[in-house]
C-alpha cells in the first residue's frame, strides 16, 4: 500500500461515516484487476474521500484517467492537500460533482458523447438505490474485456434473507442489480463473499 493511501485511510476512519471507505482487500483486487487489464480509463462512481480513485490512479500508468463522481464536495477535501503533492495521482484524477440524478446525467451525456466502450475499469460505490440503472450505464460505457466491481454487493447479507424490512430500497436495488448481472449475456460475473461482497462483472468480447 502507497503511503498516501495509508493516510487517506487513517484520516477517512476518523470521520463519523468513515466505515464507508473500501475495504484494503476490495481496493487491492481492484488495483490488481487494473494490471492486469492494462487499464489506462476507469470511473470511479462515488468518490467519497478519494481513496478509491487514488487507487485506481497508482495503478495506471502515466497519461491515464480516472473520472470520479460525487455528490459531496466536503469529503474529497480530506485527501486534497496531499493528491495535489503527488503529480503522478493529481495528473490522473479528474471531478465531477453533483446530486444522484446529476452523476446518471453525467454518463448518459458520456453516452451520448460516443463514450460508449471506451473505459476500461469502472467501481461502483455510490447510492445504493441508483445502482440498477449505474451497472447498466456501465456495462455500455465498458470496452469488451473490461472490467466492473460493485462494491457493497451482500449488503451485511440482508440480500439473500428471505424477509425484508418493509420499504428497504436499497437491498432491493443492490439484489436486483446483482440479479441483473447474474442474467446478463453480455457480460461474465462472479459475486464475492469478501468484505461486504463485491460483484465482479467482465464484459464479453464482440464476437
Amino acid at each position: 500500500m502507497d503511503p498516501i493511501q495509508k493516510i487517506i485511510r487513517k484520516r477517512t476512519l476518523n470521520l463519523p461515516d468513515g466505515g464507508m471507505i473500501g475495504a484494503p482487500e476490495v481496493i487491492q483486487l481492484g488495483q490488481n484487476l487494473i494490471h492486469l487489464i492494462q487499464a489506462k480509463k476507469a470511473i470511479d462512481i462515488g468518490t467519497f474521500t478519494g481513496s478509491s480513485a487514488v487507487a485506481w490512479a497508482l495503478a495506471m500508468p502515466n497519461g491515464s484517467e480516472v473520472l470520479t463522481i460525487d455528490i459531496y464536495p466536503g469529503n474529497y477535501e480530506i485527501s486534497r492537500d496531499l493528491i495535489n503533492a503527488r503529480p503522478d495521482i493529481y495528473s490522473k484524477i479528474k471531478r465531477h460533482l453533483g446530486p444522484a440524478v446529476q452523476k446518471l446525467g453525467k454518463c448518459n451525456a458520456m453516452l451520448a458523447s460516443g463514450e460508449a466502450g471506451k473505459w476500461d475499469f469502472i467501481f461502483i460505490d455510490a447510492d445504493k438505490i441508483n445502482y440498477p440503472r449505474y451497472y447498466e450505464q456501465s456495462v455500455n460505457l465498458l470496452r469488451s474485456g473490461g472490467v466492473i466491481i460493485i462494491d457493497n454487493a451482500l449488503w451485511g447479507g440482508s440480500v439473500i434473507k428471505k424477509t425484508r424490512y418493509p420499504g428497504d430500497r436499497n437491498t432491493a436495488a443492490i439484489d436486483e442489480t446483482n440479479q441483473k448481472a447474474s442474467k446478463d449475456s453480455r457480460v461474465y460475473n462472479y459475486l464475492m463473499n469478501i468484505a461486504d461482497g463485491i460483484h465482479v462483472i467482465f464484459k464479453k468480447n464482440n464476437e
